[in-house]
């Protein structure tokens, strides 16, 4: 029997830090299987499925960031299945808006650019309600140091280095638009510390882990454990195998936003 597919695009933000990653997995709570719970109780039947625009890791936040949703048989009513669906979802998921698609349409190949977001705090330990939303890192850390560091990303590179798990087929090579290290002065709330940083990257194509890989090897050029000539290093050809241990915590990461070309 000839089946006919209907194609949607779902804009989302949610706060990553009570889930393990997006992507649905066996006795564990994810973004996905809390979306597709939802979709299932609003649409009430399964004959749908869904597709992320990226996977993000177990407490990773994202404020923008899409899905596709396909739905078999008969389309949405979208002024009344919108409403529902994000009523129903957890508060922590929302719901910013929804469009509907074609087959022509592939939300994983299309082509795309992502801004990532990494908050932090140094020194003295933090009010714990800060914890979902930035890490504390209870040392003092070279900042001006780190700045310059994060500007070496900047521009096309091999990040052989920063690819988590990288094997010989693996597609490292990558562009980053912008890299910067500045005073956090976009994200305020009464308990936040009086100082905090955020690094802000931009660009095409990011590996697994990498922007956590990254941030790691700031954090080790802020604690003097590197300097500026080992990060250049690290961003040269493949060849050269530098490998790096120092994954920052995933807390203090979300995706700011996503560009599609």
């Amino acid at each position: 029997m000839f089946r006919k597919r209907f194609y949607y695009i779902i804009e989302l933000q949610y706060l990553g830090f009570r889930y393990h990653g997006w992507q649905k997995q066996p006795e564990v709570n994810t973004v996905q299987r809390m979306l597709e719970r939802t979709v299932a109780y609003v649409l009430q039947h399964k004959n749908f499925k869904t597709l992320s625009v990226g996977r993000t890791d177990a407490m990773v936040s994202a404020r923008q960031t899409y899905i596709e949703l396909f739905v078999d048989d008969a389309p949405l009513d979208m002024d009344t299945f919108f409403p529902l669906f994000n009523v129903n979802l957890p508060p922590d998921i929302r719901g910013l808006s929804i469009k509907e698609t074609d087959e022509k349409f592939n939300i994983i190949q299309h082509p795309k650019i992502k801004e990532y977001q990494y908050l932090f705090a140094i020194n003295e330990k933090f009010h714990p309600f800060c914890a979902p939303y930035m890490v504390n890192i209870q040392e003092d850390l070279d900042i001006e140091l780190m700045k310059l560091g994060a500007r070496l990303f900047e521009g096309a590179h091999d990040f052989w280095s920063y690819a988590h798990r990288a094997n010989e087929k693996t597609q490292t090579e990558g562009t980053i638009l912008h890299c910067e290290l500045t005073v956090n002065e976009q994200y305020r709330a009464n308990f936040f510390p009086e100082t905090s940083y955020l690094l802000t990257v931009k660009g095409v194509g990011f590996k697994r882990n990498q922007i956590r890989l990254m941030m790691g090897t700031l954090i080790d050029l802020g604690r003097g454990k590197i300097d500026l000539e080992f990060v250049e290093k690290t961003l040269q050809p493949k060849e050269y195998k530098i490998k790096l241990e120092h994954i920052a915590q995933a807390s203090g990461l979300f995706l700011n936003s996503v560009e599609f070309q």
